[in-house]
């Protein structure tokens, strides 16, 4: 296994949209392996395939917390099929916009039906921080970051704030 680098924005591929997934070999495999090492060395709860560069429908996420047993999820082709009517404010933040957080707005419980790493049809239940992780990590699946469903202007001061910090790191 490899820990990945990270895209960070505002780079152009975390806007393409992720090709489904036609058959899981050993490579798929592999790929899912080194994004959950990956997830874990950032650290984060969660990271999609397009956040290393590759725009593939792939999702790895894992909500254990502090002392909690790792439970990595690979989701390969994930939807949601369903969801609640109720809605949830809770902070945000994305591997790819360090140190960037905002409240977001999301349905606080889903039904998301994938493939798992062997090519097995399932479908999961989900509520907090689960359910908000895996829909983070779907939006990334089609170029969307979670600053994308904010303001205009708080995406553009995040934005803002993310060049500045790569213009002082390529500084010096």
């Amino acid at each position: 296994m490899a820990v990945l680098p990270i895209i960070t924005a505002p780079d152009p591929r975390l806007k393409l949209k992720s090709k489904p997934v036609s058959v899981i070999d050993a490579e798929v495999r592999r790929l899912l392996d080194d994004m959950v090492e990956t997830m874990y060395a950032a650290p984060g709860i969660g990271l999609s395939a397009i956040q290393v560069g590759i725009a593939r429908r792939l999702i790895v996420v894992d909500a254990a917390r502090g002392e909690e047993r790792q439970q990595p999820l690979c989701l390969v082709n994930p939807a949601i099929v369903w969801h609640s009517a109720e809605r949830v404010s809770v902070e945000e933040g994305c591997l790819s916009l360090p140190e960037q957080y905002d409240d977001l707005e999301r349905p606080a419980r889903i039904r998301v039906r994938f493939l798992d790493a062997q090519g097995v049809n399932q479908e999961r239940e989900a509520d907090g921080l689960l359910a908000r992780c895996i829909q983070h990590e779907m939006d990334h699946l089609d170029g969307v970051l979670f600053v994308d469903r904010l303001s205009a202007v708080k995406r553009n001061m995040i934005l803002r704030k993310l060049i500045k910090a790569r213009r002082q790191r390529a500084s010096g």
